[in-house]
């Protein structure tokens, strides 16, 4: 019998463990999230019994990843896909005991101020974190001194003017303007004077990555295919961002509500 190839790759070792069925399976976004975890991995330093936010995680393939891999603790937590069928995954994989599926908005976290050891966010960050407000929210989970780290779809350098023609057919108004360059990225986030950033890099032939991942779980998806075949690299790839928070840098609380009062007064001149 033929030995199944998909995604397997001497460049991400811990991956390729994996069975290509279930990570077609957990598939959720636009990149292998398995690769994208191990090559974030890479930049930072996890120990077994660390606490790690996976924010935006899918199904969850990544956060079952990390628990695997490096002993970690693992809220995975996600909007759009259902914790219920997230904790069937978890549970079958074998990592129930490690792996704490939460449904909620990156925008609402349910969690305590420095509770985290570790953020790590595979492919969605994008769609919420280029608020510039965002990283000033997020920072409050993580310890002073504790990671965050981002990798996922990219733009090898930024687009000052009109979108190129070759990617066109691809960009779409609801998506592709929230991705950025590393640099882009780096500035973004060492300018809040919150995070002091050691990897801002991209991932050596990421388009390519990026094609295969498609033209095996979205072999339809004409316009993205065409666009990379075309782009070669010239402008989409893979992005890696991981800084630490400072410590000694206070974070201002969350404004949830703001008390009032409602006292009568006259609506016209005149009128009292």
């Amino acid at each position: 019998m033929a030995v199944d190839e998909r995604f397997a790759s001497e460049r991400f070792t811990r991956s390729s463990k994996y069975h290509p069925e279930w990570i077609i399976g957990g598939v959720s976004g636009g990149a292998n999230s398995l690769w994208m975890a191990e090559w974030l991995a890479e930049a930072l330093d996890l120990r077994p019994g660390m606490r790690v936010l996976d924010l935006g995680c899918g199904r969850a393939s990544s956060s079952i990843f990390l628990r695997r891999e490096f002993g970690v603790q693992v809220w995975a937590t996600d909007l759009w896909f259902s914790a219920s069928e997230t904790r069937q995954r978890v549970r079958d994989a074998g990592v129930e005991d490690g792996v704490f599926p939460i449904h909620a908005d990156a925008r609402s976290l349910p969690y305590a101020a420095e509770f985290f050891d570790a953020i790590v966010c595979i492919d969605s960050y994008p769609y919420f974190g280029t608020d510039d407000l965002y990283l000033n929210y997020l920072a409050r989970f993580v310890r002073p001194g504790g990671a965050v780290g981002i990798a996922g779809a990219g733009l090898m350098r930024e687009i000052e003017g009109a979108v190129p023609d070759h990617l066109l057919a691809w960009w779409a108004q609801d998506m592709a303007w929230c991705l950025h360059s590393a640099p882009w990225w780096r500035r973004h986030w060492e300018r809040t004077g919150i995070i002091d950033v050691a990897t801002a890099d991209t991932l050596a032939d990421g388009w390519q990555r990026w094609l295969d991942w498609h033209k095996v779980i979205a072999p339809d998806n004409a316009a993205e295919i065409q666009a990379l075949e075309a782009d070669r690299g010239g402008w989409l790839g893979y992005v890696r961002v991981v800084g630490r928070r400072r410590p000694g840098v206070s974070l201002a609380d969350q404004v949830v509500s703001v008390p009032t009062q409602y006292t009568k007064a006259p609506l016209l001149r005149g009128s009292d």
